[in-house]
């Protein structure tokens, strides 16, 4: 299993709950401009995630998928074409930069609820950073819907139970996401964000877990 040896495991439940919207704003418009100028080529495929994720194209930044094995976490070379990027996840976050990828989702497209099960996640914080989204996107995590828009920066608690549904027939949702250690910073903006954002769906749950009553 995925590990980081010597770094202590996180009370996600209590820093995190589900969902937590940090206070930062996050400059969308470059980092879309950015994104946008990658080719196409390197859209496609699944980066290497398995299971959950057949529905999600991938393009890491920082090292690879969990699926690949112990492979180092270094940054990738298709991290020198976005400045931007790398200046978010090294500078604006005061944190060290584990693995770090863009993730896009399928318009109708749902990732199923899991935890994220490795000792690797239950040591590192997970940021995501809304690139492209739409009204019909759903984070569900802890039992409740959250709705993450353009420019604002979320913590997940994705040793919580966990799924995503873009129901939107048309647009695909494109998420930046990476995972931190802790630190001083990074554990301050948790304390001072908005943990209070989450409702409940019951509709969303039952489709995310495949129950045959779903209605979404």
């Amino acid at each position: 299993m995925l590990d980081l040896p010597n770094v202590p495991e996180l009370d996600k439940a209590r820093l995190i709950g589900g969902c937590i919207r940090l206070p930062l704003n996050v400059d969308h418009t470059r980092l879309r401009a950015e994104i946008a100028q990658l080719p196409g080529s390197l859209w496609g495929s699944k980066g290497g995630r398995v299971g959950v994720h057949n529905q999600a194209e991938a393009i890491f930044l920082r090292g690879y998928a969990p699926a690949e094995g112990e492979r180092p976490i270094e940054e990738r070379p298709v991290l020198a074409r976005l400045p931007e990027v790398r200046r978010l996840i090294t500078q604006v976050i005061s944190a060290e930069p584990m693995r770090c990828l863009l993730a896009r989702l399928a318009p109708g497209g749902r990732v199923p609820v899991h935890i994220d099960g490795a000792k690797y996640f239950s040591k590192t914080l997970r940021l995501h950073f809304p690139i492209e989204t739409n009204a019909s996107v759903a984070m569900w995590c802890s039992g409740l819907s959250y709705r993450m828009r353009v420019g604002e920066a979320w913590a997940l608690n994705n040793s919580a139970v966990h799924g995503v549904y873009n129901a939107d027939p048309v647009n695909p949702r494109t998420h930046l996401i990476c995972d931190f250690l802790p630190s001083t910073s990074l554990l301050q903006l948790l304390a001072d964000g908005e943990p209070a954002l989450g409702v409940a769906n019951p509709e969303l749950e039952a489709y995310l877990l495949g129950r045959a009553d779903a209605g979404a």
